[in-house]
């Protein structure tokens, strides 16, 4: 093989050579995007920490004239389930120090997705900020193009395989954990508005909108399990909320069975199909290698 050969094939191997851009990764270009999505990391987690209420800001359960609480609505998950935001934000931040390590300076996923994880953390941060100013209206256009981001990020993922255990761990479970979570609770800020408003269902009762949420909640889980080939980490998260949405209806005020027992048919079924998916995936994966492996025996 010739030197001019092997530049060749060395430019067209992915992860090496020139970016799209044609900067070289671990150039000053890539260099901003890690310190940003870094900065963007410990950012999200100091508006929370404000958001808690323990930095002197108002709890998120009580700003907003209360929309927001574990009691305020049908769909408002129990007040434990807001402990998955510690998960999330010790896995984002595990992200934005992974993505700055030398061993993932050649990855061709980290340019692809750097700025777009940034983005999600500030919506995240000004999600909080709208809501300590109690502009409850404007919450929810915040949190559904954080949604939308999530699922770009999602799609993204799905189209570049992780180059190892840590990257699928870190990079894909962090994310997946995030969107999930993101999904019920753009359910529960959608609701907390439309009754702030003082919508009335249209003559429906409570509970058959709820379900009905609840429902639609559960599909884009289902929805999520399917295109992703069985992704556990968004359906844990999203079955999760569900599942607090049961335990607070069927255990906390406002109290419906019907709504309770939704939730938690909900959250199995997500997980159900997550599972039954993900066996399938693995199974095909399997009879492809041995395919290709009678194929060049």
């Amino acid at each position: 093989m010739t030197s001019t050969q092997s530049r060749d094939r060395s430019r067209s191997r992915p992860g090496t050579g020139p970016t799209a851009q044609g900067t070289p990764r671990g150039g000053v270009a890539d260099t901003a995007r890690q310190v940003v999505v870094l900065v963007t990391s410990l950012l999200a987690i100091a508006a929370a920490f404000i958001g808690s209420g323990a930095a002197g800001g108002t709890p998120i359960q009580d700003a907003a004239g209360g929309w927001l609480d574990a009691d305020s609505t049908l769909i408002a998950p129990a007040r434990p389930a807001f402990g998955i935001w510690s998960v999330i934000y010790t896995g984002m931040l595990a992200y934005a120090i992974i993505q700055v390590l030398p061993a993932q300076r050649t990855s061709a996923r980290h340019p692809r997705i750097g700025y777009a994880v940034a983005a999600s953390l500030v919506l995240n941060a000004v999600w909080i900020g709208v809501v300590q100013l109690d502009l409850l209206w404007a919450s929810l256009p915040v949190i559904v193009v954080l949604l939308v981001v999530l699922a770009w990020l999602f799609v993204q993922l799905r189209r570049m395989p992780p180059s190892g255990v840590v990257d699928a761990v870190v990079t894909d479970g962090s994310i997946g954990l995030y969107l999930g979570w993101v999904v019920v609770a753009t359910a529960a800020n959608a609701t907390a508005v439309l009754q702030a408003a003082g919508f009335e269902g249209w003559g429906l009762p409570a509970e058959a909108w709820a379900i009905g949420v609840i429902a639609a909640a559960a599909a884009v889980g289902v929805a999520l399990a399917w295109w992703g080939r069985g992704r556990i980490a968004p359906a844990l998260s999203l079955a999760w909320g569900l599942a607090w949405v049961a335990v607070g209806r069927l255990a906390d005020e406002p109290e419906s069975t019907a709504t309770g027992i939704a939730a938690a048919i909900a959250a199995a079924v997500v997980i159900v199909v997550t599972l039954v998916v993900r066996i399938g995936a693995m199974r095909s994966t399997r009879d492809d290698r041995r395919v290709g492996t009678s194929g060049t025996g």
